[in-house]
Parts: C-alpha cells; structure tokens; sequence
C-alpha cells in the first residue's frame, strides 16, 4: 500500500523497539548553528510516511531536478522505485540484469560520463560481487586521473540488517567492509524524515556514496515527513538525547535498541543521565562530535549490528581512546553482533538487544 500506516506496528515481533519509540517527542540537539535552526523552522507542509515511501520520495525528487539521473525500474524486492518508472519514463529509470557487478559497473560508466546514477544492490549481503567495482573502480576513479574525471554522481542503494528471519544471507551489516576505502562515503539512516534528507544529499553529493537502508525500518518507521526538497547533511552526527554520564552511540535501526537500552539505565540506576548519538554517515564520520560528548561524560558505549572483530566500532574505539584518554573513566565497550555466520534461527540472539546494550552501560557506569 502506499499508504503510511497509523502507527508503527511490531515487525513480527522483532526489534519491537521501533514501534514503541519516543524520538518524535525528542527535539534533537544540533552543533552546527542557524543553518538547521532555519531548517526546523521551515519545514512546511509534511505528511505521514514509512520510510520506504519517503526513500521513494527521496528519488522522485531527485529525478526531478536532475535531467541526468537515471534510476532502477522494478521498484526492487521492497518496492522503494515503485512508480517512478510511469512518472519518469523508461529511458531514465529502468532495470539492469541482475547481476551485481555489472549493476554497480553499468553505475559507473554513467556517472564516469556525467550522470547521475542511483543504483541498487536488492540486498546488502549480494553486494559482495560487485566489490571490486566499488572499492576498486568507483573510489579510485578520481584520485588515478588526477582529479580530471570522477563518478561522484553515483549513489549505490542497499537493503541491509536484520529483520529476525533473514539468515546469512539476509540479514548482514557490511559498511565494515567500505569504511576501510578512501574515496567512498557510506550513509545510514534511522527513520524517515533522515531517510530522505540524507538521501538526497547522498544523491546531489559529487562523491560515490553507498546509502544502507535498514530494511527492517521500511514499513515500521513512521514520521512526519516534510513534502518539499530538503537535505540533511553529510558526516554530521546527531545528538538525539543529551547526559552528562555516558556516551552512547550508533545508527541505522540499533538507535531503537540503544533508546531502550538508556531507558532501563536510566531507571535502573538513580540519577544516571546518557547521551544518545546517530552518527548517520559512518564515513566520513564526525569524530568531532563523538570526542566533545565523551570529553563531558568521560565514558563510551558504542553497538552495532555487525560482528566486533574490525567492524567500525573498533574504528571509534581507537579514535576516542586517541582524543579522549586522559578524560575516560573506564574502558570503552562495544556491543557487536557476534563474529559468527549470522544464524537464522538464533537471529534474535545475535543482534545486540536491550539488555546486552545496558550491561555494558552499567559496566562503564560502575567500573
């Protein structure tokens, strides 16, 4: 259906924490002056959408001020480009054979030819095929000539994380993988009025992008999303709630799991107040932000999706124990899917949960 639903329902009784979230009734804290300040205020007109239907709204945009941009036609296994190929033409939006290295190769060529290229991988863990293209071909296209040629309209969309009965084929987290390739940028939204806004900065922005849509929050997450042409920016984190004793951070669908997870805490333990950030674009990622939030409250939780071993929590780790160690009070702790194949019937074991995440909360909190 087109139609956003009344409220965000359960999605099979998994991640259950997105539809009993209170973000809308946060005002999210901003460190980058007038410029968000006049966007808050000038939001105008919004209407209820999921978040697929806000990604879809995302690309209408797009392939509406860009006579160049091209798209897929399907409307793909979660129907995110559904209708656009009516509205736009087949010329402009159309599908590929489904084969992902010459999906992400065809990508190329056209951004490599002026382009702008909106891609999709149906799912984050069949990316692994057109691997070479991207971290090889794509983000090296500029820096190997020199600055005289770029494929910088490209963004590669893909469906990505868990949705409790995915398996290890369904179900991966990979930004890992990406974040270890200058030349990229990789972006993860949490809901959809993000979706949307980091959608179209990712699309207008004249570098190749891999935008990670948690698939689980396409028809769970509901917002009131502004009609108009806005963007969000790139490699700005988000501080969605404020503290003064913890720093919690994470992105893409784990920001509802770490959202109950400070809401026990807090309970739990008198007095405790955490602070809460999306960094939204995992790389480049504001480190900036990050190190000033633990500089303050002199403890560092960071979670995941993906396994531990490598994955971009360690990256975080590091950099913060870099900037910040004469101020933590205790070690850094990550909250990681475990480094195994991800198990389809232990799904739910996998995924750090709620109580996994304030373990370690209390961890740091009673070090």
């Amino acid at each position: 259906t087109n139609e956003a639903p009344k409220t965000a329902p359960p999605a099979e009784g998994f991640m259950t924490e997105v539809a009993q979230s209170k973000f809308e009734l946060l005002i999210p804290v901003y460190d980058f002056g007038c410029v968000i300040i006049e966007f808050l205020w000038t939001l105008g007109e919004t209407k209820k959408m999921n978040m697929f239907q806000s990604i879809n709204d995302a690309m209408r945009i797009a392939l509406d001020t860009d006579d160049t941009a091209e798209d897929i036609a399907f409307g793909g296994v979660f129907r995110c480009t559904m209708g656009l190929a009516e509205m736009f033409g087949k010329d402009r939006v159309f599908n590929t054979p489904l084969t992902e290295q010459g999906i992400a190769g065809f990508g190329i060529g056209m951004a490599a030819m002026g382009h702008t290229a909106i891609a999709e991988i149906q799912f984050a863990d069949y990316i692994f095929p057109a691997f070479d293209q991207i971290v090889n071909e794509a983000a090296k296209y500029r820096y190997r000539s020199g600055g005289i040629f770029d494929v910088g309209g490209l963004t590669v969309r893909s469906p990505c994380s868990a949705v409790g009965h995915g398996g290890h084929y369904h179900s991966q987290t990979p930004e890992g993988y990406f974040t270890h390739t200058p030349g990229l940028k990789i972006v993860m939204p949490r809901s959809p009025i993000q979706a949307k806004g980091l959608l179209l900065a990712s699309i207008r922005d004249r570098n190749p992008v891999i935008f990670f849509e948690p698939k689980i929050l396409y028809r769970s997450a509901v917002e009131q999303v502004p009609i108009d042409d806005y963007e969000l920016p790139l490699s700005k984190a988000e501080i969605l709630k404020t503290g003064k004793d913890v720093t919690i951070v994470g992105y893409g669908s784990q920001i509802y799991i770490l959202e109950k997870a400070i809401q026990i805490a807090e309970k739990n333990i008198p007095g405790l107040s955490c602070e809460l950030i999306d960094l939204r674009t995992i790389l480049p990622w504001d480190v900036d932000m990050v190190a000033k939030s633990v500089n303050k409250t002199g403890r560092l939780v960071i979670s995941h999706e993906a396994p531990q071993t490598s994955g971009f929590s360690a990256e975080i780790s590091t950099s913060i124990m870099e900037r910040c160690f004469l101020r933590l009070e205790a070690p850094i702790q990550r909250v990681c899917g475990w480094d195994t194949p991800f198990p389809l019937v232990f799904e739910k074991f996998y995924v750090p949960d709620a109580i996994r995440c304030f373990d370690a909360i209390k961890e740091v909190v009673e070090y």
